[in-house]
């Protein structure tokens, strides 16, 4: 089945509608990803969903606004809850990954009553220490905006943080991922790195979430292990651990969408 677009201009996130079965999931994808990134599991979904898959600022066919406060986590609240409004229900499933991961949690920690339940994968930019997440984004982070800004995206293209180059991704995949990488615009993902990520950990408000949320744990990426204690702080937790690294749902998409479709089930 053909998706559609839900819609797309110069002033909103690039979405892309799924039919299915069940409520829509609004999918968010982390730093350097698109759209493709769900091709693994959107057939899955598609069974106990309706996936509604969004593409970041500056990423893919999303545009890139001028100023920086859509760009704050509390931007992208805005953003999802205008998503909900033009899809007519009262509830949203949110999945995210990485960055979008902590976006999601965002936006169900700030409007709590319009949250069905949260599915999520390791998110070190959620969950970290929040001082010392800024103090990475004012070193390490910062410079990786400045040589975007200098040298444009492609400098990227290579990059460990680049999800599209893992070879652990399916081959037709990342094809998809690498023609997409090509449509990022530099001032956005310069921003998503200066704005977006500086912003993301959500310290105590994680206990402010009030949806279940199941955390598909990628076990495999072992710095992230560290942050475990703080995911356990979300009060309707559920964590599968799975044999995957950071890109849990791409790396695994067997066994994740396994975990999500039943999650989804329990709870719709």
């Amino acid at each position: 089945m053909v998706p559609s677009l839900l819609f797309v201009n110069s002033e909103q996130l690039h979405v892309v509608r799924h039919e299915g079965s069940g409520p829509p999931a609004v999918l968010v994808h982390g730093a350097l990803g698109s759209r493709s990134y769900w091709r693994d599991n959107i057939d899955a979904l598609r069974k106990v969903c309706q996936p509604i898959v969004v593409e970041l600022w500056g990423h893919g066919r999303s545009p890139s606004p001028a100023g920086s406060d859509r760009y704050k986590p509390s931007g992208y609240a805005v953003e999802f809850e205008q998503i909900r409004k033009d899809l007519g229900v009262n509830r949203l499933w949110l999945i995210g990954q990485s960055m979008g991961a902590a976006l999601v949690m965002h936006y169900a920690v700030t409007h709590s009553e319009r949250v069905a339940g949260l599915i999520i994968t390791n998110s070190a930019s959620g969950f970290a220490d929040p001082e010392e997440w800024r103090e990475r984004n004012r070193t390490m982070v910062s410079k990786i905006a400045d040589q975007v800004d200098s040298e444009g995206v492609e400098c990227l293209r290579d990059s460990w943080i680049n999800p599209g180059r893992s070879s652990r991704i399916n081959r037709a995949t990342l094809a998809l991922l690498a023609d997409e990488f090509s449509e990022h615009s530099p001032q956005g993902i310069s921003a998503s790195f200066r704005i977006t990520n500086y912003s993301l950990p959500l310290g105590e408000s994680l206990r402010k979430i009030s949806a279940p949320v199941l955390f598909t744990n990628g076990i495999e990426e072992e710095r992230f292990q560290k942050h475990l204690p703080r995911v356990k702080q979300i009060p309707q937790i559920e964590i599968v651990d799975l044999p995957a690294s950071h890109a849990v749902n791409a790396h695994d998409p067997q066994g994740w969408n396994a975990a999500a479709t039943a999650f989804i089930n329990k709870h719709s």
